[in-house]
């Protein structure tokens, strides 16, 4: 058999190493503006093309990064990517692929754009303060200032909800309790984007209140839009295109993917589940070997998954799953053949 090895992700955890490594490219530290508005050192991708850089605002911005106490949407900042976004032009990338999960912020993308220039102001002319909740407080946008290089530049944005921007179904209502909102701050971070939207719409010329994408990441997917003309898309068919998997798929007779825990959730968009789009659209067989098999799992079934397996052969702790990794994932696999091996057997002794 020849075996292919093709790295993916989703758009989330993982994915700045996936493509790094797909494309032989290196990981770069840099020192960024954290979400609490201290230094912390966060990693970002140049890939070995020379021109994009891969970039997740959860190295920068993230939720992972604050204590649990410390959470506090009304002030976290995106400053920390607008750092890392400066930096990656200023060494000459041009095309960027920017993962947007995990954010700890609810600021609309407001300090990204700080970052690179851009004035948000308020009635006396003064800068806005980091966080969320300062966007009440905005009176004017002036983009003169944007770095010209962010300009030529292309944005792809690996977003997978669909959110807007505000409303019972936006940003505020849904993703800030989970980043340390209480009830009367999701209204007040929610009036807050909706006065950034306003702002927005008639200083910068583009509508993204109710854009479909726009309330990711605290509505960062909405500053994206607006501050850099940021496309966004699903994290794995960005990822899956960058990988250029059709491609390996060409000459494919199996396709055997997985995760960690395989569930009805896998179904939204996770990196499994469209690997086996790619191959259904080849007329390939899919088996997934997962870590382990969880609520609804055969929902995969409807989506290009022909079998599941979890590599977990007895009832065992995580941390023992976990030790034993390797071994479990190698019987596993060697099983799921063998039944391979058996209905290919079958087939030939009945046709």
């Amino acid at each position: 058999a020849k075996i292919t090895v093709v790295p993916v992700a989703d758009g989330g955890d993982g994915t700045l190493e996936t493509l790094v490594e797909s494309s032989n490219g290196e990981i770069r530290n840099m020192e960024v503006t954290g979400p609490l508005g201290d230094g912390i050192v966060a990693p970002w991708g140049a890939m070995g093309d020379g021109e994009t850089a891969v970039i997740e605002m959860a190295r920068t911005s993230g939720l992972a990064l604050i204590p649990m106490a410390a959470r506090d949407p009304l002030i976290t900042t995106t400053y920390g990517l607008g750092d890392a976004i400066r930096e990656a032009l200023n060494n000459n990338f041009r095309r960027f692929i920017v993962g947007i999960g995990g954010s700890a912020t609810n600021d609309g993308g407001a300090g990204m754009a700080q970052a690179l220039g851009v004035k948000l102001l308020d009635k006396e002319g003064r800068d806005l303060p980091y966080g969320g909740a300062a966007l009440a407080h905005l009176d004017s946008i002036d983009m003169s200032g944007l770095d010209t290089k962010a300009s030529v530049a292309q944005f792809l944005v690996a977003c997978d909800v669909n959110n807007p921007l505000t409303g019972p179904e936006g940003a505020s209502a849904i993703y800030g309790p989970q980043k340390g909102a209480t009830a009367d701050m999701v209204v007040q971070l929610d009036a807050a984007l909706a006065n950034f939207a306003r702002v927005v719409k008639r200083d910068v010329g583009v509508d993204i209140e109710h854009v479909s994408g726009a309330g990711a990441a605290g509505g960062l997917g909405g500053g994206l839009i607006a501050f850099l003309q940021g496309e966004l898309s699903t994290g794995v068919d960005i990822v899956l295109d960058t990988v250029r998997l059709d491609e390996y798929l060409q000459d494919a007779d199996l396709v055997v993917t997985g995760e960690g825990c395989m569930d009805y959730q896998t179904v939204y968009s996770k990196a499994p589940v469209g690997v086996a789009a790619r191959a259904k659209n080849h007329g390939i067989p899919v088996i997934a070997i997962s870590g382990s098999l969880g609520d609804r799992f055969t929902d995969v079934h409807k989506f290009g998954i022909d079998a599941a397996i979890a590599i977990t052969s007895s009832p065992m702790t995580l941390e023992e799953a976990t030790d034993n990794a390797k071994t479990l994932l190698e019987d596993a696999t060697e099983q799921a053949v063998r039944l391979m091996k058996v209905g290919s057997e079958v087939f030939h002794e009945f046709s």
